[in-house]
């Protein structure tokens, strides 16, 4: 079915349209949660988005892609239940997470992918630990971008920022990972250039 059509099969509330929805986007909501949550019970979330896409697609315009304003509902509604987490918490620090927000980082070095034999030394439950051992901003700037292959103009969409503070958030989030699997794995050799 085409976007424009699910769309409209969408507004109009068919069944059939949601079922597609979910078949096409839940796995992907559910990997995004994981990563921005860092929790593997991500059901609520998934379950959340779909109760905003229901009670929200008449108003969607389509001035960006539908897959770009699900996955900006769910990066909302994972930070909407961090942030009810915290005041159930009480916790008061922010660790500082606003004001580098605010910031300009600098642009960014170009990235290389790395190498296949880097590749072959890792194993994919290695690389998890890795990614979930990031910050939750990290994790999701990464989810985005190597898993499910976004491009910087569309995550900046989904996380209200500039492509340059994308480029500059996922180089550093790359500088840390390979930092991660440098010392706590001990997987790269003097040989390999990094992420």
């Amino acid at each position: 079915m085409k976007n424009s059509n699910l769309i409209d099969e969408l507004k109009h509330g068919k069944p059939e349209a949601y079922e597609i929805l979910y078949t096409e986007y839940g796995e992907k909501i559910g990997r995004i949660a994981k990563s921005y949550l860092g929790v593997d019970d991500v059901e609520d979330v998934i379950q959340e988005v779909f109760i905003r896409v229901y009670k929200n697609i008449r108003k969607f315009r389509g001035d960006s892609a539908l897959s770009t304003w699900v996955y900006r509902i769910t990066v909302n509604v994972c930070k909407d239940m961090l942030s009810k987490k915290r005041k159930r918490r009480e916790i008061l620090t922010t660790f500082g997470v606003e004001e580098k927000d605010n910031k300009t980082l600098p642009e960014p070095v170009e990235y290389t992918r790395p190498s296949d034999e880097f590749l072959k030394e890792i194993s994919a439950e290695e690389l998890h630990k890795a990614i979930d051992s990031l910050t939750k901003e990290d994790r999701l700037f990464i989810t985005l971008r190597e898993i499910e292959n976004m491009s910087y103009a569309d995550i900046a969409d989904i996380v209200n920022k500039p492509i340059g503070t994308v480029k500059s958030r996922l180089h550093y989030a790359r500088e840390r990972l390979k930092e991660i699997l440098e010392n706590n794995l001990g997987l790269l050799g003097r040989d390999h250039d990094g992420m």
